[in-house]
């Protein structure tokens, strides 16, 4: 009798190792949630971080810096509507146009055939505040109707030779040429 007393007080000894090893888990709820919400945060920002990085005419991510174009949009009672660059005309790209201290009105640019270009457009009508927008059609380059002091940022890929024009759906005397060139 009394070995088998031993033996039951041994068996409910190991039992009570068990369950209070059982009981004691690696992660609490709190944390595996915590976990869950990190993961989906993380991936949404992927996500959306990829997606930035695909021109506006291509399908992939492109990991290269691109070129950066700022333009203008303005008016004067002297000019009327114009795209003005701030760019200097030693800047690579940029040709005449007319314009002083630094700037160019309605400039030509000229891009490498292939090059990963960035078009920052600003409207600064301060004159009479009218939306403007930024366009070139054969790059799939569109930027929304733009208020006063609103910009949009708009890249793409120089991918085919030739001279086209960009342009403003709002005022057509707002317009430009870009000339892509091969190497």
């Amino acid at each position: 009798m009394f070995s088998f007393l031993g033996t039951t007080k041994i068996a409910n000894q190991k039992n009570k190792n068990f369950k209070s090893k059982k009981k004691t888990n690696m992660f609490s709820k709190e944390v595996i949630i915590g976990i869950v919400i990190a993961v989906v945060v993380i991936s949404i920002i992927a996500y959306f971080g990829i997606n930035s990085l695909i021109p506006v005419n291509g399908k992939s991510p492109v990991l290269s810096p691109p070129r950066n174009t700022f333009i203008k949009a303005v008016h004067s009672p002297q000019t009327g509507y114009i795209f003005v660059s701030q760019s200097s005309g030693a800047v690579k790209g940029l040709r005449g146009g007319g314009g002083s201290s630094g700037s160019s009105t309605d400039p030509t640019y000229t891009l490498k055939k292939g090059s990963l270009e960035s078009i920052h457009m600003i409207n600064e009508d301060y004159q009479t505040h009218s939306k403007h927008n930024f366009n070139i059609d054969e790059f799939n380059v569109h930027t929304k109707d733009l208020g006063y002091f609103q910009t949009q940022t708009v890249t793409f890929i120089a991918d085919k030779e030739g001279t086209f024009q960009y342009y403003c759906t709002i005022h057509p005397e707002m317009k430009g040429t870009i000339v892509v060139q091969a190497d």
